[in-house]
């Protein structure tokens, strides 16, 4: 799965001439609160933000009226202001090395640039928590099944069989690892035998169930 994968491509950017007011205006209107600053070109030059709005013009802790904070957002520039070294991503790397630049760098986004850094896409924290949901079918319908496991080569071949020898699907699989727990394996399946039959066949090939949960038609999930 990669950033182009999720990253949202209708981008709103500004110029760093652009007045503070007019950026604002753009991020209230459209709802975000991140726009890219690049130059007559589309590459990459800054980023600014609305708590960056907020610091620079101290709008949170200010003695200036409604008119005079006005005044000085419509007469500074967003190049006065503007993070110039920014955080960028290329659409080709894999979400989650994304994730760990967000997280290392303590970011909530990253401008999507090409070779010629020009602006092309943003990810943000929430498409990278989408994405995440995606790669676990969490709106698909069907049934996952959280299984304690064995930590070895060739432990999926017996369950996997489990699933295609009764004509399930399998939509996503992942391994956790933990401390408490040890080693998990997630399965969202879905096919035509029921949950009760599926879950007996995985009981009776010697399977240790730790949870069981179905999504419907609807978007509801039904813990078993």
């Amino acid at each position: 799965m990669y950033v182009k994968d999720h990253m949202t491509t209708n981008v709103f950017t500004v110029t760093g001439d652009t007045v503070i007011s007019k950026a604002v205006d753009i991020m209230a209107k459209n709802h975000f609160h991140r726009l890219p600053v690049t130059d007559e070109s589309g590459r990459l030059v800054g980023l600014v933000t609305g708590g960056l709005v907020e610091e620079s013009s101290g709008s949170k802790n200010t003695s200036l009226s409604i008119y005079e904070l006005n005044y000085l957002l419509s007469r500074t520039k967003v190049s006065d202001i503007m993070i110039k070294d920014v955080k960028t991503v290329k659409p080709d790397l894999f979400i989650e090395e994304a994730s760990q630049i967000m997280i290392d760098n303590e970011i909530a986004v990253l401008p999507v640039v090409d070779e010629g850094n020009k602006v092309i896409g943003i990810i943000t924290e929430k498409d990278i928590f989408q994405a995440f949901n995606d790669l676990l079918g969490y709106h698909h319908t069907g049934t996952k099944f959280v299984i304690a496991c064995e930590d070895h080569p060739g432990f999926l071949i017996g369950i996997t069989k489990c699933f295609a020898e009764n004509n399930a699907n399998l939509e996503s699989l992942a391994v956790y690892h933990s401390e408490e727990r040890g080693t998990e394996l997630v399965i969202k399946a879905t096919g035509e035998i029921s949950v009760e039959n599926m879950t007996t066949v995985l009981k009776d090939a010697g399977y240790n169930l730790i949870d069981i949960a179905q999504t419907l038609p609807g978007g509801e999930i039904k813990h078993f």
